[in-house]
């Protein structure tokens, strides 16, 4: 990488996202300063043992303060408050963005939140593990991952390129996309996986004891696999299911149809339909894998 994209980045948020974004960014030499803002005191003294950022504070203000780039990378629920702290603080002709995997409101609520003068670019790098905190994250999330960027019709084209630029040094691919659209692919791409998720390993828990501890003990890759993304943060989950929830109940009903047949083909004994099935899904898993995106 020649030369700095930005020169005074600020992630507001240090989770896996955040704490990624802060080792690529210094990895590929895109920023000449990171400024890491965490409202956890435990997570910014992480921060500042790791060495992740040039400065750490608890203050979203004191955070953007001469930045040219403002990531939000804090649970979606968060957002609305952290605009109005920053609002004030912004400098003329920053860029704002975030990595969260909702868009709709972000493009719909953040404007009016934030000044005039600032540029917003939203963003979703669709990557991730089931981890949380400061010291999940590694340099090498994004690479080969795309991440979605979601502008409005009028947004400055340069700012776009130079948030495009950043991602790619840090190894994403980039779509442009729109925020309905995005959160419409994302509702069954990401969102509802993690709906079933929840829902199959809530209902091993709410099994009588003696099964349950059999389950436990004999959790095959399935159930392990159910279980690892079960395990992602509450906070972001919740805020996501919220945040999208019109998307989420469309691909829900859709999912529900589709079982409803399922479970009729079962009980009537459809073994050329479970076949065909089966057959297909394993098709798509096998374009995923040649995609890279496994």
């Amino acid at each position: 990488m020649t030369g700095f994209i930005f020169d005074r980045v600020a992630i507001i948020g240090f989770g896996l996202i955040g704490s990624s974004l802060a080792r690529a960014v210094k990895a590929s030499g895109t920023a000449r300063t990171i400024v890491a803002c965490d409202s956890s005191t435990a997570a910014r003294a992480t921060i500042a043992r790791l060495g992740l950022a040039d400065t750490v504070t608890d203050d979203p203000a004191v955070a953007v303060d001469g930045a040219d780039l403002v990531v939000l990378a804090t649970p979606l629920g968060a957002y609305a408050e952290i605009a109005r702290r920053i609002a004030p603080a912004l400098a003329h002709g920053a860029i704002v963005s975030d990595v969260g995997s909702v868009k709709g409101p972000v493009t719909r609520d953040l404007p009016p939140l934030l000044p005039s003068h600032v540029r917003l670019v939203p963003g979703h790098p669709v990557a991730g593990t089931e981890n949380s905190g400061p010291e999940s994250g590694f340099e090498t999330l994004f690479k080969g991952r795309w991440c979605i960027l979601t502008p409005l019709p009028g947004t400055d084209p340069e700012a776009v390129r130079k948030v495009s630029e950043l991602w790619q040094a840090c190894g994403s691919l980039i779509e442009i996309m729109e925020p309905e659209h995005h959160d419409k692919v994302l509702a069954i791409t990401s969102h509802l996986p993690h709906l079933i998720a929840y829902t199959i390993v809530g209902t091993a828990a709410n099994l009588e004891e003696d099964a349950q501890s059999e389950v436990i003990k004999f959790s095959a890759s399935g159930f392990r696999d159910f279980t690892r993304i079960a395990a992602s943060d509450p906070t972001m989950w919740r805020d996501v299911f919220l945040n999208n929830r019109e998307a989420v109940l469309e691909m829900l009903q859709r999912f529900t149809e589709d079982l409803t047949a399922l479970q009729r083909a079962i009980r009537r004994g459809e073994g050329d339909t479970l076949f065909d099935l089966f057959s297909r899904t394993r098709d798509i898993r096998r374009r995923i894998i040649d995609a890279h995106q496994a």
